[in-house]
Formats: structure tokens, sequence, C-alpha cells
């Protein structure tokens, strides 16, 4: 079993479009998908909604998807051919209380590819992805704080790769892969992907 994170520097630069085209270039793999989102104060971590509760049984959500059509980034995961597909829910700082459920989750799936920077804070993936645009200039600060263990960067937009308080030797060396819309990956991105989860399929 192969576990794949694909995390990215700011909103909107692509890692659900990255995770969907993953998905969908490799059926074999038989993917168990997730997306973790974490909720600042004031947003129930149930719906994602305005929320002035405090109650522990508003600090998680899982959510199981199965409707392909429905139009969220979970749905999307389903329609490219997850096997399984789990929307993840905490309130910021609280993802440790969800991993018990991520760990069997991950230990019952063939692969799993999760859309997450802060889960680096409790996993040892197989693959770790970062996705950049140089055109995005928010970098934020959970992108930077695993940008070091990036095994690979998927650059979805600007190629020119430079952030303020951005250290330049924490991309150099990394491959870079450019891909474009739709699709959002490479033949060179799935076989890199392919061979770092232990196969060429």
């Amino acid at each position: 079993m192969a576990v794949v994170v694909v995390g990215g520097h700011s909103r909107d630069v692509g890692k659900t479009s990255v995770v969907t085209g993953l998905i969908a270039a490799m059926p074999e793999m038989r993917w168990t998908a997730m997306k973790i989102t974490q909720y600042g104060h004031g947003f129930c971590s149930a719906d994602g909604k305005p929320c002035d509760c405090e109650t522990a049984d508003h600090s998680l959500a899982v959510t199981v998807e199965r409707d392909g059509s429905a139009g969220t980034d979970t749905s999307r995961f389903v329609a490219a051919g997850a096997a399984r597909c789990l929307w993840v829910r905490t309130r910021v700082g609280m993802l440790g209380e969800a991993m018990p459920r991520i760990r069997r989750e991950l230990e019952a799936a063939e692969n799993a590819i999760l859309e997450s920077n802060s889960v680096m804070r409790f996993l040892r993936p197989d693959l770790y992805l970062t996705v950049v645009d140089g055109g995005t200039a928010d970098f934020k600060d959970s992108a930077r704080l695993f940008l070091d263990r990036a095994h690979a960067l998927v650059v979805t937009g600007g190629a020119d790769l430079r952030w303020e308080g951005i250290a330049g030797r924490l991309l150099e060396g990394k491959p870079r892969f450019v891909v474009s819309r739709p699709e959002f990956v490479s033949a060179e991105l799935v076989e890199f992907v392919r061979l770092a989860c232990g196969g060429s399929w």
C-alpha cells in the first residue's frame, strides 16, 4: 500500500485538480482519496458554516462521499474514479483528533491519496507533492513548514518560483513537473508517482 500526500502553498493553486488528475490517470491504484480541511474559530467543522459552538462534537466531522455529481472537491474525486472518498473536517489545531480515523482508513486502503499540508505533521507518506504557482504571492505557514520534505513540485501556473521569506534552497534540487489545464497532470508526473508507489503498472 502506498500513501501520497498532495499539498500546496496557497488556496486555488490546483491541489484538488492535481489529486483528481492522478486518480483518473491511475485507476489501477484503487485510491482511497481524502480531503482534509481545517476551520478557524467561528466555523463549524460539521458543515463549514459560521458557528459559535464550542462543543466537542463540532470539532471533528468525517463524511464518506459517494456522489460524483455534487460539484464538491470530494465528489470530483469520486467522479475521477476513487474507490473510496472521505472529507475530513477539524478545527484548526485539532487534526490530531482525526488521526485515529484517518489511520484506520489508510490501513484498509489499497492505496491512498490525501489533499493536505498539515497531515504531514502526523504522517510519513511514500510521496509528498507540493503544488505551486509562481503567480500566487501567498505562502501558507503549513506549506512553509513542510516544504523541505516535498519530494517534488507540481507547477500549475507561473514558473518563477520566488517568494518573500522562502529560502531558494528549499526549492532547489527538487524535481519539477509543469502541468496545465484541464488535466493538471503530465505523463512524467504520473510515471514519477507510479515509481514512488513501488511499481509501473
